[in-house]
C-alpha cells in the first residue's frame, strides 16, 4: 500500500506550488515586492520557477500511484 503516501505527498506539493504561484502572481500584478531586498523581476522569476517545480513534482507523485 504505497499509494497512500504518494497521494498525500503529491497533493501537498500541488497545493503548495499552486498557492506559491498564485501568491507570486498577485504580488507581481500589484507591483509589490515578492521578496524583500531583491529586485521584483528576479524574485518573481525565481518564485515562479520554484512554484512550477513543486507543481511538476506533485503531478509526478500523483502519476506514480
Amino acid at each position: 500500500m504505497e499509494s497512500g503516501p504518494a497521494i498525500f505527498t503529491g497533493v501537498v506539493f500541488v497545493l503548495f506550488g499552486g498557492a506559491l504561484l498564485a501568491w507570486t502572481a498577485v504580488r507581481a500584478r500589484h507591483r509589490e515586492p515578492v521578496a524583500l531586498g531583491v529586485r521584483q523581476a528576479a524574485s518573481a522569476t525565481v518564485a515562479g520557477v520554484i512554484a512550477l517545480a513543486f507543481l511538476a513534482l506533485g503531478v509526478w507523485c500523483l502519476a506514480r500511484w
